[in-house]
């Protein structure tokens, strides 16, 4: 039997869309949908951002709570939470997100690093036991998604879920598909 691991907590330091700091440990009970992004990455902006909206607006009402994770490791200074704030505002974005805790000296910010996340987009999906059930860098289709999470929504037993195949960005490269880091895993 395939082992599920928890979920590792994220660290923040600013949120936006809450009025409240939000932990993982809270949102049990919940079916999490934590997406990570950054707002320079063209597969973030144009495919990301958009489906984590989508989905947020479509089960809403159904238990399930999708959060974005800003998390910056290239353009430091041109992504700041200001201009994240600004970002939020004119992509009309309403569900919650967080800026990943920067770690002084490195490029990879803190819930990146712990989650050893490839790039962005990176889309996690966590149960209502708070357990780790599918982590994917890159486009993911939004029949894919909204399956997968339906099927967490729905479970009564968790199970391992499958891993949808879509096109995964290159280590380093910059496209729609979204930003591998450089030195990654990912190709």
């Amino acid at each position: 039997m395939d082992t599920v691991l928890a979920a590792p907590d994220w660290q923040v330091s600013q949120w936006f869309n809450t009025g409240q700091p939000l932990e993982l440990a809270a949102l049990r009970g919940k079916v999490v949908v934590l997406h990570a992004f950054q707002m320079l990455c063209p597969g973030c902006v144009s495919h990301g951002v958009p489906q984590a909206e989508r989905v947020h607006r479509l089960f809403a009402d159904d238990g399930v709570a999708v959060i974005g994770l800003h998390t910056v490791f290239e353009h430091h200074a041109a992504m700041t939470p200001v201009a994240l704030e600004a970002f939020l505002h004119e992509y009309r974005v309403t569900h919650p997100v967080g800026v990943d805790v920067a770690v002084p000296g490195e490029a990879i910010p803190a819930t990146m690093r712990n989650y050893a996340m490839q790039g962005t987009p990176t889309l996690i999906l966590i149960d209502r036991a708070g357990r780790l059930r599918l982590q994917h860098f890159g486009r993911l289709d939004d029949l894919a998604v909204g399956r997968e999470v339906m099927r967490l929504a729905l479970e009564a037993a968790p199970t391992v879920a499958a891993i949808a195949e879509s096109t995964t960005p290159m280590a380093g490269s910059c496209d729609e598909s979204g930003c591998g880091l450089k030195g990654s895993a990912a190709a």
